[in-house]
């Protein structure tokens, strides 16, 4: 199967290109995640396991961006010089997809989150309380498992090494996921700018995006400058997103987000915005902020969220983080200029990239 290949321009009406490409990437990455829940070895073991995977496999094909998948795809034409996908890499990026849905569903439990991509956390659908969060838990492990056999299967040339490189950015979004936990209980003025963007690039940017183009790149026989671009190209991107999801998880709105609009407040993230605004506020300022994010969960009602919005919007928090997401955007598109652009592949990249940085919030 062919990627869509670029026009000059789009007519009025018509889809911009590189949504149609995502169009795609939804129809068959989608198609091949149902089939991975297909497993005639655990159909029998107990209705109760029976039901958890229906609702992990309902959890896992809530409508998403399918990045991921995209940008392997992206990274195999550059590397082949084609916009010829083989039906291989298709299964291999739902696998990857799937290895990312085990990883939402921790992230779910460990940041208490009631809502995902719409729809309820997986946790809050499998039991009430501490049992629900267990239960997911073991859920996502099994999911996990089950991503690395999809990525195996495809029995592409090189997958295993692909795969243990995947694994290897794995290990260092865990110690990104740690850091961000364990800098919720920091005092703000003991935080600074530098970790909050250490925390991005390890927890974002180099598995969501650095390491799906090198993955893809890597299957389609990709040379060394080619990996080097497209890493630098990820990181930039990468920190792009993150930082817009920042300025999402305070100033958002939960409808269109998919996610609450209060859930970096409530559970006390030290995100960019927050120590942009920081850094610059007045003394009086910053004991406000500092008192505001040492608040007790539970005091954290929609009157202190209005007051942390306007703090951190007055001290130029928000502005700040504005410009840095403009700031990486333009960076990671000036390092995709110097990339080959085969059969326009290039152009869709570089379309999605803005479509990703300003993103609704």
């Amino acid at each position: 199967m062919a990627l869509p290949r670029p026009a000059a321009q789009p007519l009025p009406g018509e889809v911009p290109l590189e949504q149609a490409w995502l169009g795609l990437v939804h129809a068959e990455v989608e198609a091949s995640l149902s089939e991975l829940f297909e497993l005639p070895d655990e159909a029998g073991l107990d209705p109760r396991w029976t039901r958890a995977l229906e609702e992990a496999r309902l959890y896992a094909l809530r409508p998403a961006k399918r990045v991921r998948p995209a940008l392997v795809m992206a990274g195999h034409c550059l590397a082949k010089g084609t916009p010829v996908v083989p039906s291989e890499l298709w299964r291999f990026a739902a696998g990857l997809e799937l290895l990312h849905t085990f990883l939402l569903i921790h992230d779910d439990v460990a940041d208490r989150a009631v809502l995902r991509r719409g729809s309820a956390a997986l946790h809050h659908l499998l039991a009430p309380g501490r049992t629900g969060e267990d239960l997911a838990v073991v859920v996502g492990d099994h999911l996990f498992a089950r991503a690395l056999e999809a990525m195996l299967e495809s029995e592409l040339p090189g997958v295993a090494k692909v795969v243990r490189y995947y694994l290897s950015v794995c290990r260092h979004t865990a110690a990104g996921q740690y850091l961000d936990l364990s800098l919720e209980r920091a005092p703000l003025s003991e935080v600074s700018l530098f970790q909050v963007l250490r925390v991005a690039y390890l927890k974002t940017a180099r598995y969501g995006f650095c390491a799906p183009l090198v993955c893809g790149a890597m299957l389609g026989g990709a040379s060394p400058a080619l990996l080097e671009g497209l890493e630098r190209v990820g990181r930039q991107v990468g920190l792009a997103y993150q930082l817009r999801d920042d300025l999402i998880g305070l100033f958002g709105d939960s409808s269109v987000a998919g996610k609450s609009s209060d859930g970096d407040f409530t559970q006390g993230k030290r995100t960019f915005p927050v120590l942009a605004a920081f850094a610059r506020a007045t003394p009086e300022g910053r004991e406000e902020l500092e008192a505001l994010w040492a608040l007790p969960e539970c005091e954290k009602d929609t009157v202190a969220l209005a007051r942390a919005r306007a703090l951190v919007e007055a001290h130029g928090g928000r502005a700040a983080c504005e410009r840095m997401v403009e700031r990486a955007s333009r960076a990671a598109r000036r390092t995709l200029q110097s990339l080959p652009n085969p059969n326009g592949v290039r152009d869709l990249m570089d379309a999605l990239i803005a479509r990703l940085a300003h993103r609704a919030a």
